[in-house]
């Protein structure tokens, strides 16, 4: 039996999933969880093998949990469950330590396949992007912009383009507000903006 912890801000989301395995056979929700605080304590108790969450959890950005997961409980994997754009966030979720990537949208026998995908060792992605992965690999064309963001970047882009100011940011973080600055003039000079408005922009629009 597969046992599966969701984390999730949004009760609803968390109940819908237990319900889906309610009968299942091979896989369990043992826990749901809405905040980082409770994942962490969860999988400090009980033994979980798959992790899905949000990145959106209530009190710390999902990627900083992810990167905490994977220096903790090593043989946890997790898969990031989200609204946001595959096309930004998949990549750098992997990086930061993902099995796995799925879209709220996808159906129900596409979340199955993902967590038996991602418990045999796997890494689940969509077609779309794993077509993407293997043209960029293959191409020697201009990357898009977005792939050239490191994990942080994107974290920080994701932070400025929901209204956070820089003090907001460094303390979700863990890093100063010089840090964050540093940040925001890379990412003005690999998204090939030239002020703050037009780079919350950019965020904004690719949620």
């Amino acid at each position: 039996m597969i046992r599966v912890l969701v984390a999730d801000h949004q009760p609803i989301v968390s109940y819908g999933i237990r319900m889906l395995f309610e009968n299942s056979t091979d896989i369990r929700i043992v826990n749901t969880a809405s905040s980082a605080k409770q994942l962490l304590d969860y999988l400090k108790k009980s033994n979980t093998d798959i992790v899905l969450m949000s990145i959106d959890l209530t009190d710390i950005n999902g990627i900083t949990v992810l990167r905490t997961i994977k220096k903790e409980f090593r043989d946890v994997a997790v898969i990031i469950f989200s609204t946001h754009p595959e096309d930004i966030y998949a990549i750098s979720a992997i990086k930061a330590g993902a099995s796995g990537y799925l879209s709220k949208s996808v159906t129900n026998a596409t979340i199955k396949r993902a967590i038996l995908k991602v418990y045999k060792g796997g890494i689940h992605v969509s077609k779309e992007l794993a077509q993407t992965l293997t043209f960029e690999k293959n191409s020697q064309g201009t990357m898009n912009l977005y792939k050239k963001l490191s994990t942080r970047e994107v974290e920080v882009l994701k932070l400025i383009s929901s209204g956070k100011r820089n003090n907001e940011i460094a303390n979700q973080l863990d890093i100063s507000e010089k840090t964050v600055s540093t940040y925001k003039l890379r990412l003005m000079k690999k998204l090939n903006v030239s002020n703050l408005v037009e780079l919350i922009d950019h965020g904004r629009q690719k949620k």
